[in-house]
């Protein structure tokens, strides 16, 4: 009988081990899908995030570029070039240098812009497309009465160094 017991003692110390191993299964298993849930749930806050700033940087800086007085649209427009990445920052200054600037000059330009819609299209953590709705008011020395037009634009930006900087401007 003493042979009996032992077995049962086996068997019960063998039960209350799978147990514990079935335990720490759970545990585990728990823990890999609140791990997994954690960080879907951080990569929709960090998409939300990108959107919003996306969004806030795109209408900013559209106006930045888009916007100036003929007394001021060399220093007006150069500050606009800091929102702008690389090779797009050196056709916009270009472009200003060589056509803007000196028109608005000449024929005394003044462009007010102001962001009437903003939607992203795309975003990232670290890109994104947003399309906006512009109204231009431009009045000059030959039209001093305000002339109003709405125009729609395709920004691109990319995120660098915890900013967003304007990447192309595409009208649509």
């Amino acid at each position: 009988m003493t042979d009996n017991n032992e077995d049962k003692r086996k068997f019960s110390v063998t039960k209350q081990t799978a147990l514990k191993i079935a335990a720490a299964v759970v545990v585990v298993a728990l823990a890999v899908v609140v791990g997994f849930l954690w960080y879907d749930h951080r990569q929709d806050q960090l998409a939300e995030q990108a959107r919003t700033e996306a969004v806030d940087a795109a209408g900013k800086q559209a106006v930045a570029m888009l916007a100036y007085d003929f007394a001021d649209v060399d220093n007006q427009l150069a500050a606009a070039a800091d929102g702008l990445t690389g090779s797009f920052r050196d056709d916009y200054t270009t472009l200003v240098q060589e056509t803007i600037a000196p028109g608005a000059k000449e024929k005394q330009l003044t462009v007010q812009v102001s962001v009437q819609a903003a939607a992203p299209v795309s975003t990232t953590p670290d890109e994104a497309v947003v399309l906006l709705y512009l109204n231009q008011t431009t009045t000059s020395a030959d039209a001093p009465d305000a002339r109003t037009s709405g125009s729609r634009v395709r920004v691109s930006l990319q995120k660098v160094d915890d900013r967003w900087l304007v990447d192309q401007l595409t009208p649509v």
